[in-house]
């Protein structure tokens, strides 16, 4: 396993979260440093019988 976290992006807008290697880094003005290299969109599966969710970054 690596360590990573998941990005929110954007004000208003709507984007395919995505997991960002390594540990956070906070800029003042932009939230959390992100490099784009590094990073991979999330897929969410839902079980239609009982809602569980499970997400992957391939």
């Amino acid at each position: 396993m690596a360590t990573g976290f998941v990005v929110d992006q954007g004000y208003g807008t709507a984007h395919v979260s995505t997991w960002q290697a390594g540990e956070p880094k906070v800029s003042y003005w932009f939230g959390a440093k992100q490099i784009k290299e590094q990073q991979k969109p999330v897929a969410t599966f839902r079980c239609e019988r009982c809602g569980f969710l499970e997400s992957y970054a391939n």
